[in-house]
């Protein structure tokens, strides 16, 4: 099927190429969601290809039509035609009022006569229609208004015209009058949270005889348009991978893991703040980049800058390696961003850049930083299912509550991970120290053992089992016989 497309890449994709031409579409939502940049970016898309445009404005002037678009840097040019249907300065005049007649019954078959009028002489390839309410308002009530909007359709259909309805809902938002009679219906939300910038997504609700991508998307309105995100779909991604083991780049380390962690699969690593999640994440990052492959970095909670100085003083270098391509770093503002924006962000790395090495830290900034989002889990599977598809390790990093003892996730995905590393806090000889054990592994068999680790100047460090302590996991462990200690010392 023919379609004209949007000029919003991810409009396009959630709606299978564009929209079907010679149909009229219906594009609803409230003031101030978005609607004129879209119609504005559909009639663009096809001034660049040569088709020609008509811009039909009830609701607000030429000037403020232009204005707008120049705003998102763009210049509404010769293939587009503005025509302000705006009601006459004479409706003013008490001498010109009506008194046998309501005057909304002149107004509506004038609205109409200058309309076809338009359309006529300007013979559009792409007309938009802005907005409803003002016909809706004249009909004054459902039968004469869907006979309007029919007789609307009609017309149009004799220019094969790929039509573009606006509707603000502004004069009745329980009359589905239209849906009946438009061609697809898309709708446009715009959702405030309790702190954080406003909400938008985009939605579907209808389009005959074509296939699309339902349920709602993310989307954003920035400087250049409206942007949509489309939903993630794990099950559209299928490419063979090899799940062989990679190393972690430390000896001990990898024993622990049973040989490594495999590509394409999912390592969660959970502990209390300060234990060093990020580090570990760090370790695999060095050992892909050693491997001759590219890795990501995604950071909620720290500040890059810091994270960069904190790196370096354990001989790290992450600057080198960001400014030689192989490292994406990339700060996360999760109160300006919504997850289906987050999702396309990871995915444009790794499809572009052929990215094997993810690391997401942390699942509590992501979290903390959308409270009102209830499905942050299944968002959150859609992507880590996508990111073994193409092949990746992904790392995820979730500070638990507390410091030693019984301690909390404030969110479980434990099940979602394929690896799930437990690190721990624990006291001995008077010093605190630190333990890691893998209590998962589902791509093969790792050691049951818990292992001390130390992070100092020399990085990270993997010491033996701790097979002479009981209670280790607990924070505060009882001597059951000598282990080496990795300070040296012995129990």
């Amino acid at each position: 099927m023919d379609k004209a497309k949007t000029g919003i890449w991810g409009l396009d994709d959630v709606l299978s190429g564009g929209l079907s031409r010679g149909h009229i579409f219906l594009l609803e939502g409230a003031p101030g969601t978005g609607k004129t940049t879209v119609a504005l970016q559909f009639l663009l898309e096809g001034a660049r290809t040569g088709e020609k445009g008509l811009y039909i404005t009830m609701s607000e002037s030429e000037q403020e039509l232009r204005d707008g678009a120049l705003s998102h840097g763009w210049t509404i040019g010769d293939h587009i035609d503005v025509f302000e249907l705006l009601p006459p300065e004479s409706l003013l005049d008490d001498d010109q009022r009506q008194s046998l007649l309501y005057s909304s019954d002149l107004e509506l078959g004038e609205t109409t006569r200058r309309i076809f009028e338009a359309v006529e002489r300007h013979k559009p390839t792409r007309l938009v229609l802005d907005s409803l309410s003002e016909i809706r308002l004249l009909a004054q009530s459902s039968l004469r208004y869907r006979r309007q909007i029919l007789a609307i359709k009609h017309y149009f259909g004799r220019y094969a015209a790929t039509v573009m309805m606006l509707d603000d809902l502004t004069a009745d938002i329980t009359d589905h009058t239209v849906h009946s009679i438009a061609h697809g219906v898309l709708r446009l939300e715009e959702l405030a949270p309790d702190y954080g910038a406003e909400r938008r997504r985009i939605r579907v609700t209808k389009y005959r005889g074509s296939q699309f991508r339902g349920g709602y998307h993310d989307a954003s309105i920035t400087t250049g348009g409206l942007n949509v995100f489309p939903r993630l779909v794990a099950l559209e991604h299928r490419i063979g991978q090899d799940r062989a083991a990679r190393s972690t780049g430390v000896a001990a380390f990898d024993a622990l893991l049973g040989g490594g962690i495999e590509s394409g699969s999912s390592t969660l690593i959970l502990g209390p703040s300060g234990t060093g999640k990020s580090l570990i994440a760090i370790v695999n990052v060095l050992a892909a980049i050693r491997r001759g492959e590219k890795a990501a970095i995604f950071i909620f909670d720290e500040e890059v800058g810091l994270l960069l100085d904190r790196m370096k003083k354990i001989g790290i270098d992450l600057v080198a390696l960001r400014d030689n391509e192989q490292l994406v770093i990339e700060q996360v503002d999760a109160t300006e961003l919504s997850p289906g924006e987050f999702a396309h962000r990871v995915r444009k790395h790794v499809d572009e850049q052929d990215i094997k090495t993810v690391v997401i830290d942390s699942l509590n900034g992501y979290q903390a930083a959308m409270p009102q989002e209830n499905w942050l889990v299944l968002h959150m599977h859609e992507l880590l299912q996508y990111l073994n598809r193409r092949g990746a390790a992904t790392f995820l990093t979730v500070a638990q509550h507390g410091l030693v003892g019984d301690m909390k996730a404030p969110v479980d995905v434990t099940y979602l991970a394929d690896t799930v590393i437990l690190l721990r806090y624990f006291e001995a000889f008077g010093a605190v120290h630190r333990a890691v054990s893998v209590v998962k592994k589902r791509t093969g068999m790792h050691e049951t053992t818990i292992r001390e680790y130390r992070i100092d100047e020399r990085g990270l460090t993997v010491g033996d089992p701790l097979k002479a302590f009981q209670g280790v996991l607990r924070g505060v462990p009882s001597y059951a016989g000598a282990t080496p200690m990795l300070d040296g010392s012995k129990s």
